[in-house]
């Protein structure tokens, strides 16, 4: 049985077209959804700020996962590898250090 290509018409207003940009994500969840909040944080401020947020269930989100890694293998694939900084699984500091606490930035 030969399946039918369905094509889809996705519309990208002015103001979404521009983006917003994160270095920063939390990820929560509940049996139902997945949340995951985009935000900004300054390197040595221990403040940040979330400018999106996506709910999606589960299923969504095990498929955006399978849908960014086969993405970024494409983008090793043509550009070469992508660089993580920073020691084995502390990927929360996004390439820059928190600051410690105690310290005039961690006061702030």
């Amino acid at each position: 049985m030969e399946q039918k290509q369905m094509k889809l018409n996705i519309e990208l207003g002015d103001k979404e077209a521009e983006g917003i940009y994160a270095n920063f994500a939390i990820i929560g969840f509940s049996p139902s959804e997945m949340i995951f909040d985009f935000a900004r944080i300054m390197p040595g401020k221990n403040k940040g700020k979330v400018f999106s947020r996506i709910v999606m269930t589960p299923q969504n989100a095990k498929s955006f996962l399978k849908a960014l890694q086969d993405n970024v293998k494409k983008y090793e694939s043509q550009f070469g590898e992508i660089k993580v900084y920073g020691k084995p699984n502390q990927d929360r500091n996004i390439g820059f250090q928190m600051p410690k606490e105690g310290s005039e930035d961690a006061q702030q």
